[in-house]
């Protein structure tokens, strides 16, 4: 077994390889609560794609040992929720984004955090004032919202107020986790932001894209109406 430093970048040569399968693959051979110091470690990168492709393996593997060993999955969680923390002295980038992908691989951790999630954008519950953070919840909400839309839809009221952020982030991660969340409610609110041109970095399926709001928008729209049709 490599070191921890050696573990490190190997990890980051791990997920610098666009081939998101066999990366996961690879990175499923570590044991789970080793592997995962790495991956976090790897949410503080400065290179941004390789934050976001951590974040993305974390949820993989916290996810799968869930189904082997629920408590050391609980306890990758709790330490992502202390590192949102004031008390832990940093900031705790890349972990709410990193708690929505673990409860979207998850249906067990979901029935578990889910709500905790959530709270994070209700000013009645744990909402989080750091800008930078509230963009990793909306992008973890999305992510939960596409797997499992119910859970989410208690807090898309909380969701659209950030429509009207002067961050063109807010607009985007909102946009795309109220279409996600399915509520028709809210398809008037996102037709208003169908003209914002402002383009944004993207994450998803491994890759960083650029792409407006505005398409954000639309693309959440169509989601909606879309789910209707099938229910």
């Amino acid at each position: 077994m490599p070191g921890y430093r050696a573990l490190k970048q190997e990890v980051r040569r791990l997920l610098s390889a666009d081939d998101r399968r066999r990366a996961l693959s690879e990175i499923s051979v570590y044991r789970p609560r080793r592997i995962i110091n790495a991956l976090i470690a790897c949410f503080y990168d400065s290179d941004e794609l390789l934050r976001w492709r951590a974040v993305a393996a974390a949820g993989e593997v916290a996810a799968g040992l869930a189904e082997s060993d629920r408590e050391s999955a609980r306890v990758i969680m709790r330490r992502l929720m202390w590192m949102l923390n004031d008390e832990s002295g940093g900031i705790g980038w890349g972990s709410p984004e990193a708690m929505g992908e673990i409860t979207a691989s998850s249906p067990a951790m979901a029935s578990e955090y889910a709500n905790i999630l959530c709270s994070f954008v209700n000013p009645g519950c744990n909402f989080i004032e750091h800008p930078g953070l509230q963009k990793g919840v909306l992008w973890g909400l999305g992510r939960l919202s596409q797997a499992d839309p119910q859970r989410v839809r208690v807090v898309v009221p909380d969701i659209v107020s950030f429509f009207y952020s002067k961050d063109p982030v807010h607009r985007g991660y909102a946009a795309w986790a109220a279409g996600n969340a399915a509520e028709i409610s809210v398809t008037g609110a996102l037709e208003e932001l169908f003209s914002d041109k402002s383009d944004i970095d993207f994450f998803e399926k491994w890759h960083i894209t650029r792409i407006s709001v505005g398409q954000l928008a639309r693309d959440a729209v169509d989601r909606i109406f879309q789910a209707g049709r099938e229910n």
